[in-house]
């Protein structure tokens, strides 16, 4: 099933793990899962994203086996019975393999394709990839992240992992790159990234944005993670404004409003 990444999309998220930073372990069990895709698809979401793996500040490693077993039978029901694409959330080739098999139609990586064997895999899938910025690693990322100057550092090399991407046989129009809020980044650094998104989009690959519930709006609010919902719409609305294609979010019903409204606006004609 292909994606239209020439207008912006709303992805629902759906954690099937026991230790997601904002969901875990709610939809871990494989009906609650698939309640929870209905009532995003119900809401509106363009696509579902899939993960079998906290990559939350802090998060442990899990073993590829268990992995697939979480997210395979979910993909599997989910294109059964609905007409939107799945997109899972792995860095692993077994992952990815065993995901395009079962029918998702998206890889979104983290790790920008970095682990061995995986462009291969992702080449051969055929289709969308997603490649995240992450300074470090989940276990780590957060506890001095430092850089120079973080635009121009996060879209080099994005940039140069596309590059990568498409001299290993992957067609340019299949990659979107993610700057990766909130993974190896201060506040500061989230801000300045959200500012400056034009700078990415600019480079003509689908942009996408994944800010909702995160602890750079609690930062700034002073709201827990399940009172971030104005927080995670007005960095939706930014992110627009910003160029980007496809928002990851949680709330898709409240974020198909923004994205309505916004559009309205946008497509005006002058009078």
């Amino acid at each position: 099933m292909s994606i239209d990444l020439t207008r912006p999309q709303v992805m629902g998220i759906l954690n099937v793990t026991p230790d997601s930073f904002s969901d875990g372990g709610r939809f871990a069990s494989r009906e609650a899962a698939l309640r929870q895709a209905d009532r995003l698809i119900q809401a509106g979401a363009d696509i579902v994203d899939i993960g079998g793996e906290s990559t939350r500040p802090g998060a442990q490693p899990v073993a590829v086996d268990e992995e697939i077993e979480r997210v395979v039978p979910v993909i599997e029901v989910l294109c059964r019975h609905f007409d939107v694409p799945v997109s899972v959330d792995t860095s692993k080739p077994a992952v990815m393999r065993a995901a395009v098999e079962a029918g998702a139609g998206m890889l979104n990586d983290v790790n920008a394709l970095q682990a061995p064997g995986v462009v291969e895999v992702a080449v051969q899938a055929r289709v969308p990839v997603c490649l995240m910025h992450m300074q470090g690693e989940p276990r780590t990322m957060q506890q001095a992240p430092h850089y120079d100057d973080v635009v121009t550092e996060v879209r080099d090399f994005l940039l140069a992992r596309a590059g990568a991407c498409i001299e290993a046989g992957m067609s340019r129009d299949r990659i979107v790159l993610d700057p990766g809020f909130g993974f190896g980044k201060t506040l500061t650094h989230n801000l300045q990234l959200l500012k400056k998104l034009p700078v990415l989009a600019d480079t003509d690959y689908p942009v996408l944005v994944g800010i909702s519930r995160k602890s750079m709006l609690g930062a700034i609010t002073g709201r827990e993670v399940d009172e971030r919902l104005a927080g995670s719409l007005a960095a939706a609305v930014l992110a627009l404004e910003g160029g980007a294609r496809i928002l990851r979010v949680h709330d898709v019903a409240e974020t198909r409003d923004v994205l309505a409204v916004w559009k309205a606006v946008r497509d005006l004609a002058p009078q």
